[in-house]
C-alpha cells in the first residue's frame, strides 16, 4: 500500500506516469488539439502556442488548415455578434426611434454582412497565399511593402553616372498620367515675408512643385471685383496675388516654394514666395491698361476725323465703339474709319493714300489743339519658357546657373538703366499772358457819366513845379523829423529780432511736425498691415467654407 502511494509524491518514481500520459495524448489527440492546441486572443492579439511532444507537433500540422477554417468561423460569428448587439442597442432608445431608423438598421446590416463577407474572402486569400512559394506569391500578389526592389533605367545622360555621388542619394517618385502634359500653371502666391524685395513681373524664378523643380518666368496679377484678371509689375506687399507660367502640370491644392536662385552664398533669406496650385483655367487671361493717344486733323460741329491713334483701318474696326475723352473732359466714341477722300490731304496732290484717321463724335465741338485719350485693355502673353534644374548632371561643388534676370545682366555689363523722358516728371512752366489795355470808344464815353468817364492825364515831358522845388526845414521841424527818424530805426530793429526769433520757433515747430508726421505714419502703417491680415484670415475663412 505504501509502495503504491509512494510514487505520487515528490520523493516517488514519476517515469511510469509519463509514459502514462504520452499514451493517452497518443490515443486521444483530437479532443486535447482542441482543448490545449495553439490560438489566438481576438480582443488582445496575442498568441498561445503549445509545448507538446514532436508526435503532437506532426499531428497538429496536418490539422492546420482545419484550425485556419474554425478561426475563420469564429471571426465571421464574433462580427455577426457585435452587428446585432449594436442594433440591439439602437432598438432600446424607444419605440418612435426604431420606428424611425428601422430603414437605417436595415441598410447597416447589409453594409456589415457585405463587410464580412469581404473580410472573409481576404482572410481565405492570405491563407492560399501563404501556402504558395514566394516567386508564385509575388507574380500573383505583386510586390508587398517593404520589399527591395532593383530599378533599371535606359537613355541616362552619362554625366548623372559621371558625377554621382553616394553622399546624396537619388529619391525616386512617380508621376500621375495627368502631370506629364505641360501647360499654363496658375497658382495663388504670396510673397515671403522674410525676404526682403518685392518680385517684378517676368523676373525668372525657379518653383518646386511636387517632384519637379525648374525655372520659368511668372506673370503676376489681381482679380478685381468684375472677374478681371489686372497684370501687377510687382506682387503686393501683404496680399496674395495670382501668379501664371508655362509648366508641367500638377494637381489643385499642390503645395509650391519658390527661389531666386541656388547659390549657397547668400545673406538674406532664400525662399522668395510661396504658392497653392489652383484649378486649372485655361479661358483665364491676364490684361493691362494700355492708353491711345491722337490728335484733331479735320474738326466738324461735333464730329472730328482723330489721326496718329491708330495705325490702320483694321485696327480701327476692332475699336468701334469704344469711349475717347479729350484732355478738356469732352467725352467721345468711335465710329468708323475716315473716308479716303475725307481723311486724306496728300491724295488731291497724287501721295499715298493713309490709313488709320477715324471718325469720331464727341459731346460738343472739340478745339484743334485738344489730345484725345483712348483707355483700353490689352492682352498679356505668358512666356512659354520651361527650363528643368539638371544639377544631377553636373559636379556637387558647381551651381547651377539658369536664365538671369535684367538687373543682374546689367550689373555685370555695367549697363545703365534706361531713361524715357517721357516719363520724367517735370516742372509745369506757365508764361504769364499779357492782355491788351481796355479801350473804350469816344462815343460810349460821351454816354458814361463823369465818374465812370477814363480819367486820361496827358504826359508830361518836364515835371511840375512841385516836385523840382527844394523844402527847407527849419530848426524847429528837423528836430521832430531826426525824432521821427529814430523811431523808425528802432521799430525796425525791433522788427528784425522778432523776425529771428519767428524764424527759429518755426524751424523748431517744423522739425516737431516732422517727428509726429514719422510716427503718425508708422502707425498708419501697422494698422494697414493689420487691417490686410485680418483681411487675408477672413478670406482664407470664407475660401475654406465654400470649398
Amino acid at each position: 500500500m505504501v509502495a503504491s502511494i509512494r510514487d505520487r509524491f515528490v520523493t516517488g518514481d514519476w517515469s511510469k506516469a509519463s509514459l502514462r500520459n504520452q499514451l493517452s495524448k497518443g490515443t486521444d489527440g483530437d479532443e486535447d488539439d482542441e482543448a490545449f492546441g495553439d490560438f489566438e486572443d481576438l480582443e488582445t492579439g496575442q498568441k498561445y502556442e503549445s509545448h507538446g511532444t514532436d508526435e503532437v507537433g506532426g499531428s497538429r500540422k496536418d490539422n492546420d488548415l482545419a484550425a485556419e477554417e474554425r478561426k475563420l468561423k469564429k471571426l465571421a460569428l464574433r462580427a455577426k455578434f457585435d452587428a446585432q448587439l449594436d442594433g440591439s442597442d439602437e432598438g432600446n432608445d424607444g419605440n418612435d426611434e426604431t420606428k424611425v431608423s428601422r430603414g437605417q438598421t436595415n441598410a447597416s446590416g447589409f453594409y456589415d454582412k457585405l463587410k464580412e463577407e469581404m473580410e472573409l474572402r481576404k482572410q481565405v486569400n492570405i491563407a492560399e497565399l501563404n501556402e504558395l512559394d514566394e516567386v508564385t506569391r509575388v507574380e500573383i500578389e505583386g510586390y508587398r511593402t517593404g520589399s527591395y526592389l532593383r530599378l533599371e533605367f535606359r537613355d541616362v545622360p552619362f554625366e548623372m553616372v559621371e558625377n554621382f555621388d553616394p553622399c546624396h542619394p537619388i529619391l525616386v517618385g512617380g508621376l500621375a498620367l495627368g502631370e506629364e502634359n505641360v501647360g499654363y500653371m496658375q497658382v495663388r502666391l504670396k510673397r515671403h515675408r522674410w525676404h526682403k524685395k518685392v518680385l517684378k513681373t517676368r523676373d525668372p524664378i525657379i518653383v518646386s512643385i511636387g517632384w519637379r523643380r525648374y525655372q520659368t518666368v511668372p506673370i503676376y496679377a489681381i482679380e478685381d471685383h468684375n472677374g478681371r484678371h489686372r497684370m501687377l509689375k510687382y506682387t503686393p506687399e501683404h496680399m496674395h496675388c495670382l501668379a501664371m507660367f508655362w509648366g508641367p502640370l500638377a494637381p489643385p491644392h499642390t503645395g509650391v516654394v519658390a527661389i531666386q536662385n541656388l547659390s549657397s552664398n547668400q545673406a538674406s533669406f532664400r525662399i522668395t514666395a510661396t504658392a497653392t496650385v489652383m484649378e486649372f483655367n485655361h479661358a483665364a487671361r491676364i490684361v493691362k491698361k494700355i492708353k491711345l493717344v491722337g490728335y484733331a486733323c479735320k474738326i466738324f460741329k461735333k464730329t472730328a476725323f482723330i489721326e496718329e491713334m491708330f495705325t490702320s483701318n483694321l485696327e480701327i474696326a476692332r475699336f468701334e465703339g469704344a469711349a475717347i475723352r479729350t484732355v478738356s473732359g469732352i467725352r467721345g466714341q468711335v465710329k468708323k474709319a475716315a473716308k479716303e477722300e475725307i481723311g486724306n490731304k496728300s491724295k488731291k496732290k497724287g501721295g499715298p493714300t493713309r490709313e488709320g484717321i477715324a471718325r469720331c463724335t464727341f459731346e460738343d465741338k472739340i478745339k484743334k489743339g485738344d489730345i484725345v485719350f483712348l483707355r483700353a485693355w490689352t492682352q498679356v502673353e505668358v512666356p512659354q519658357f520651361y527650363n528643368p534644374l539638371t544639377t544631377a548632371l553636373q559636379p556637387r561643388n558647381e551651381t547651377w546657373q539658369g536664365m538671369k534676370t535684367v538687373s543682374e545682366l546689367r550689373w555685370e555689363k555695367n549697363l545703365p538703366v534706361p531713361v524715357n523722358k517721357d516719363s520724367l516728371y517735370k516742372p509745369i512752366e506757365r508764361k504769364q499772358r499779357k492782355f491788351n489795355p481796355l479801350v473804350i470808344p469816344k462815343s460810349l464815353q460821351a454816354a458814361l457819366p463823369f465818374a465812370s468817364k477814363p480819367k486820361d492825364i496827358p504826359f508830361r515831358k518836364r515835371s511840375l513845379l512841385e516836385n523840382r522845388r527844394a523844402v527847407v526845414m527849419e530848426p524847429k521841424e528837423r528836430k521832430v523829423h531826426a525824432l521821427v527818424q529814430h523811431l523808425q530805426l528802432i521799430r525796425s530793429e525791433k522788427m528784425k529780432k522778432q523776425k529771428i526769433k519767428d524764424d527759429v520757433k518755426r524751424k523748431a515747430r517744423a522739425v516737431e511736425l516732422a517727428k509726429e508726421e514719422q510716427i503718425s505714419k508708422k502707425r498708419q502703417r501697422e494698422e494697414r498691415r493689420g487691417r490686410y491680415i485680418e483681411q487675408e484670415k477672413q478670406n482664407k475663412k470664407i475660401r475654406r467654407t465654400e470649398s
